[in-house]
């Protein structure tokens, strides 16, 4: 058990010491929580430390804390030295860790930044706001109901792509030449140099001559600026031209000033840029794949709009550090649909999550046998909706009618702007798109249902565009005293007292934490304003009530024999609104429209060995499979521009492996034992596929009444795997119309044994006890075996040696 309250970092901060027993996070630094040796140090290592630095946990604590309360207006003051202390404290100690997007961008240039780049969750109701945020890394929902679609594509202008022969990107020999094809996909992937034919040499030589042409008399010119807001703007443009009708014109697009492929970009701590090609790929598909069949009328408006961002979501891509996560939902009423509900499936279309809005109507007909086209038309959703998912995966469903926003009519309020005021900030102004986005915004307010959610489902943002700014607060982390201590349940009752105090002030710094988060500025800067929404929720539940109370996921269940847990849960989530409220008073804010959430923390949980989220843990004992850039050359060796972690992990016995279904990528294993199995709970411990579908859905109806609340709240990401070795397709169909309707949201994911997946290689892969002790014996890796040795395993299975 790791309980030691030391850094293993190799630059230690001077003068610092674990904090006594108190109230709250005191001023003095404390010393950083260490990270979970393996797993936890390898994600800090590739997304959260600065490359270069040295950084340890403890100075990302330091330069978090700044950046966050140098937002705050004026000279600093004592006060405001003691809240950024003990903010820095609380983020040290891991008790509250932000999210992922804080920890990695935040320092002391944050108030100068735009919000898009600390915000992990967004809206957007056209392809060139969706793509700008997708590029700042946010995850982004929109609704592809037909009440929303005001943009045919099929009335774009003609569209050439341009890119100066002197540039560096620009094909000259034939080894550039069968590179740029593979880049344009017109070549298959894997396709070798040798077996570049010279028919296909012509064709691409050729096609990069059409990339070199000058702009037609009378075409529209635009120069593609080498920026984030640069390519969104180019987007925009298109986008403005379809909506207002521009089939007879002509847009030339100059990819000219975009830097080369690899060169550093500065706001990502120097991750190297797709370059040119990338954004060129994508709008030469939009017009192959979307412009061209819209024309020739075989394809309705929500899915042109639909494979246009998939095209674009396609090439947001940052050193293997970024990557678009995109929700795509449509009401279960649209004609479209069944149309909908199959296009993953016919379609590939791979970069955002699908899911079906439903109300409680849309329950009440699919279990009816009332007659009428629109009972039909529920019952064919639902079954092609659960075969599709069982099959693949998705489409899940989301009950609309159970969303904040749609329960409290806050929705309704947002005013209709005719000037693009709200899709305004300092970076990113509007250039042609503003009759576009006016005529949207009045679409939404005339809709059933203008609320959707972020990509993981657990935040409420109205469809024309809103943020979230999320984080998550570990309460086991909280505890004052090294875990090894005490025994589960039995802390002292000063230690207890304290620990349950710091639990609170981590909520409440988190709350604040993200309040001034939501004065930056910002692109929604007006529906921020607005509705100045937040989502706080915790992760390491799991391991939180088994040291704190004593209890195992079987007796949380029991709300009766678990009271102590559910009672504390509802303190703080009170705790986080009546923080949210005062702290709105005092910053002149709004009060946050929402507050509570739970969200996935898949990176932030993996930091310190934690469950993720309001999940149990996956696997007792399995190897994290992590993907970095680079392949090997012919000789064996790592090729040129590989991540030189690769071979670092590889010299210490890591087992590393290079894709064949993701050329130029390579995966590095490792070994995780989850802090769950090292804190001892022995038969108390069950994983996710050891409860039943009833027992998961009992313990998302728990968290939704005691965490989230009946008011302010958002909902919880939750992946509910069920295994089709163990339920057949009715089995599955009617679980989910037992239970689904009475959760607000959870994804429901069929799943077969990873043995019978198929796939190349699982984000996580179960090792039987005795190969996984052997290879942990085979690391050379001092930081693991603190963690992960012979010993702990053996112990954790319940045969501890003596």
């Amino acid at each position: 058990m790791d309980g030691l309250p030391f850094s293993t970092s190799p630059q230690p901060h001077a003068q610092l010491r674990w904090p006594a027993p108190g109230a709250s996070f005191g001023e003095a630094p404390s010393l950083p929580r260490p990270l979970d040796a393996g797993m936890g140090v390898a994600v800090a290592r590739r997304t959260v430390f600065r490359p270069g630095d040295r950084e340890d946990f403890g100075r990302v604590a330091d330069r978090v804390a700044a950046g966050n309360m140098g937002l705050l207006a004026g000279a600093p003051d004592a006060r405001r030295a003691q809240e950024q202390a003990r903010l820095r404290n609380a983020i040290a100690s891991g008790a509250l860790i932000t999210s992922g997007r804080h920890l990695q961008h935040g320092d002391e240039s944050q108030p100068g930044r735009n919000m898009e780049v600390f915000t992990n969750c967004a809206t957007a109701i056209a392809s060139f706001a969706k793509f700008y945020l997708l590029l700042n890394g946010s995850g982004v929902g929109r609704a592809y109901d037909d009440a929303l679609m005001a943009v045919d594509w099929a009335r774009a202008p003609a569209l050439l792509l341009h890119l100066d022969p002197a540039h560096q990107d620009f094909p000259r020999d034939r080894a550039a030449l069968h590179r740029f094809a593979s880049e344009l996909g017109e070549l298959p992937w894997g396709h070798r140099l040798q077996d570049f034919s010279a028919g296909q040499e012509s064709r691409i030589r050729a096609l990069a001559g059409e990339f070199s042409a000058s702009a037609p008399e009378g075409a529209l010119r635009h120069v593609v600026a080498d920026s984030r807001e640069g390519w969104a703007q180019a987007v925009e443009l298109l986008e403005s031209l379809a909506f207002e009708g521009s089939a007879d014109r002509v847009l030339w697009l100059d990819f000219s000033a975009i830097r080369p492929n690899g060169a550093p970009i500065a706001g990502m701590q120097g991750r190297p840029a797709s370059g040119p090609i990338s954004l060129m790929r994508a709008l030469r598909n939009i017009r192959r794949e979307v412009i061209e069949p819209a024309r020739a009328g075989r394809m309705a408006r929500w899915e042109q709009a639909l494979r246009v961002d998939h095209h674009l979501s396609v090439e947001v891509q940052v050193g293997g550090a970024r990557r678009a996560a995109r929700m795509a939902t449509k009401s279960w009423r649209d004609p479209g649909a069944l149309d909908f509900i199959r296009i993953k499936e016919v379609g590939g279309l791979w970069t955002a999550n699908h899911s079906v809005m439903v109300d409680r109507e849309f329950w009440k007909l699919a279990r009816s046998d009332d007659a009428g086209a629109l009972a039909d038309h529920a019952r064919a959703v639902f079954a092609e909706a659960t075969r599709c998912a069982y099959v693949n995966g998705e489409p899940g469903f989301i009950n609309a009618d159970m969303l904040e926003d749609h329960r409290s009519g806050a929705a309704w309020r947002k005013p209709v702007h005719e000037d693009g005021r709200d899709l305004r900030s300092s970076r990113y102004q509007v250039t042609r798109a503003a009759g576009l986005l006016a005529r949207l915004s009045a679409m939404a307010a005339e809709s059933d249902c203008p609320v959707t959610t972020n990509p993981c489902g657990e935040i409420v943002l109205h469809v024309t565009g809103g943020y979230c700014v999320i984080a998550d607060f570990a309460p086991l982390l909280a505890c004052p005293v090294p875990l090894d201590g005490f025994a589960p349940g039995e802390a002292d009752a000063r230690t207890a007292r304290a620990w349950d105090a710091r639990v609170e002030d981590a909520v409440r710094l988190g709350v604040r934490f993200l309040m001034r988060a939501n004065t930056m500025d910002a692109l929604y800067g007006e529906e921020v304003r607005r509705t100045n929404r937040i989502g706080i929720g915790p992760t390491g539940l799991h391991e939180w009530a088994w040291m704190r109370f004593g209890l195992g996921f079987q007796d949380l269940l029991d709300p009766a024999r678990s009271a102590r847990f559910w009672t504390m849960l509802v303190h703080l989530s009170e705790a986080a609104k009546e923080e949210a409220e005062a702290y709105a008073a005092e910053l002149g804010q709004a009060v946050p429209f929402t507050v509570t959430t739970v969200k996935p923390a898949g990176t932030t949980s993996k930091l310190f060995g934690l469950t993720e989220g309001a999940h149990l843990p996956a696997r007792r004992q399995y190897l994290r499979w992590v993907q970095f850039r680079g392949s090997r050359d012919e000789a064996g060796n790592w090729a040129a521009g590989a991540d030189p972690l690769l071979a670092d992990y590889e010299a210490r016995g890591y087992p590393v492996r290079s894709l064949q279904s993701f050329p130029g990528m390579s995966i590095v294993g490792f070994p995780t034992l989850p802090l769950a199995q090292r804190l001892g709970m022995g038969e108390a411990l069950v994983t996710a596929p050891e409860a039943s579908p009833e027992e998961h859905y009992q313990w998302l109806r728990l968290l939704e009444q005691h965490w989230i609340g009946a008011s302010r709240g958002n909902q919880i990401s939750y992946t509910l795997k069920v295994y089709t070795d163990r339920h057949g397709l009715e089995d599955f169909r009617a679980m989910v119309l037992e239970h689904q309707p009475r959760v607000r949201c959870c994804a429901v994911l069929p799943s077969r044994p990873d043995s019978a997946l198929g796939y190349e290689y699982l984000p996580e892969e179960e090792v039987p006890a005795g190969r996984f002790a052997a290879m942990v014996e085979g690391i050379s890796d001092p930081a693991l075996h603190e963690v992960v040795d012979l010993a702990t395993l053996q112990c954790a299975s319940g045969v501890c040696p003596i």
